[in-house]
């Protein structure tokens, strides 16, 4: 494992979500009852930018909507991804290039070669994991 992979590392998954104010959530859908949605709201609750980046809309939760990394206009802490594993190489190029701070894949996104090249790139890496999740557990309500 990486020493940048912080998956595993409770303490400083705190630290990346104390310290984090901006988040980008890759593959956020409109629809109110898809997982990304949810986490999106709860984020926005307990006080994160939310930034959309999803090509397929213009604006999701009242935002505008990016369609890549590329496209968005200010620093990215993290990188919350909602793809299927087979698309987050892509997305791990875009952070890279935009200089975003972590690359997190949310539940059931597992993609060991793209979570590698991220945290061989310097990015913090958290894999499997939900931000939501984690926020509530390590942080509170």
């Amino acid at each position: 494992m990486h020493p940048n992979d912080i998956s595993a590392q409770p303490d400083a998954i705190r630290k990346l979500l104390q310290d984090a104010r901006t988040i980008a959530i890759v593959g956020l859908s409109a629809k109110p009852d898809r997982p990304s949605n949810e986490v999106a709201h709860r984020l926005q609750r307990v006080g994160y930018r939310i930034i959309p980046v999803n090509p397929a809309y213009q604006e999701v939760m009242g935002l505008k909507c990016y369609p890549d990394l590329h496209a968005v206009p200010e620093r990215i802490d993290i990188v919350d991804v909602f793809r299927k594993p087979s698309e987050v190489m892509a997305v791990v190029d875009e952070a890279i290039a935009v200089g975003a701070g972590c690359l997190w894949l949310q539940l059931g996104v597992i993609a060991p070669e793209a979570a590698r090249k991220a945290a061989e790139a310097g990015l913090k890496v958290v894999v499997d994991r939900c931000t939501k999740i984690e926020y509530l557990r390590l942080i509170g309500a």
